[in-house]
């Protein structure tokens, strides 16, 4: 049996709780339509037990096999979201606190700001 990536033996308690929640949602979503596991699985493109890994939210399944399930619900719109630049508040906080230290280097005080407009 081949050893798991380390990255997966690292996943942080809430991103593996997230990922169950996902499997458990995709279940609902497969028998809210009616459909048998094989038949699901064959529509994914995926073997039986590879979809039940999915259902029970299984790190090691590919990205893209949960990308199709979403596809099939008809919710792969959403995955170009995740990861939306105007949504990563990180990179918005980096931003802020460089923006906040160019302005606490340069001080002008709004006495020179308009003198220096009034200049012709």
């Amino acid at each position: 049996m081949p050893k798991k990536p380390q990255a997966l033996l690292m996943l942080p308690p809430l991103v593996q709780a997230q990922l169950r929640q996902l499997g458990e949602d995709l279940t609902v979503a497969r028998k809210r339509r009616g459909e048998s596991r094989r038949q699901w699985a064959e529509r994914i493109g995926v073997s039986e037990p590879t979809l039940m890994r999915m259902e029970q939210g299984d790190a090691s399944v590919a990205l893209g096999i949960y990308a199709t399930a979403l596809w099939l619900m008809g919710r792969s719109s959403e995955l170009a979201k995740l990861a939306a630049p105007e949504s990563d508040l990180g990179a918005l906080e980096i931003s802020i606190n460089a923006a906040k230290k160019r302005s606490a280097r340069k001080p002008i005080s709004l006495a020179n700001r308009l003198q220096k407009q009034a200049l012709p």
